[in-house]
């Protein structure tokens, strides 16, 4: 998460972003979410807000044991997905692999991919250290959109 010392300036919060591209081809991108606004919620003091589109979704809480890894596969849908505690790991069909623990976040976009000559699809995925991962991820029910940092 990222902050300014200003606090009159919006903030910025950093995620990666792991979508596909048109050729297939899953990828992780830096992004930031920057559209915060400065709201109340009740008669709690002004807080930053950056509201994303409303729409259904589906919360999934996961726990991934010590030694876990996810061979290739894809997103089941557009997710969120929140490390809670532990570490894991992420790793794209263009070789980039990222490390995850609390605080930081993802988005899981990778829909339609398609196999490689190596038969990676998607996604791989593992457990970081001698703790399980436990995930919250935020299923929504759109559709994927194929470009990076899509979200702001």
């Amino acid at each position: 998460m990222s902050s300014s010392s200003d606090p009159t300036s919006p903030p910025r919060t950093a995620y990666w972003h792991l979508w596909t591209d048109a050729d297939g081809v899953s990828h992780q991108t830096r992004c930031e979410l920057t559209a915060f606004e400065q709201a109340q919620v009740g008669n709690a003091a002004p807080q930053w807000n950056d509201a994303q589109a409303r729409g259904e979704s589906t919360v999934v809480f996961t726990v991934q044991p010590v030694g876990w890894v996810g061979d290739w596969h894809e997103n089941p849908a557009p997710q969120w997905i929140v490390p809670l505690s532990g570490r894991w790991w992420v790793e794209a069909m263009d070789g980039t692999r990222i490390e995850m623990g609390p605080g930081e976040l993802s988005l899981g976009e990778d829909q339609h991919c398609v196999a490689d000559a190596q038969g990676r699809k998607g996604h791989r995925s593992g457990t970081v250290g001698d703790e399980p991962a436990h995930l919250m991820t935020v299923q929504l029910h759109v559709a994927p959109v194929g470009s990076p940092c899509s979200r702001k």
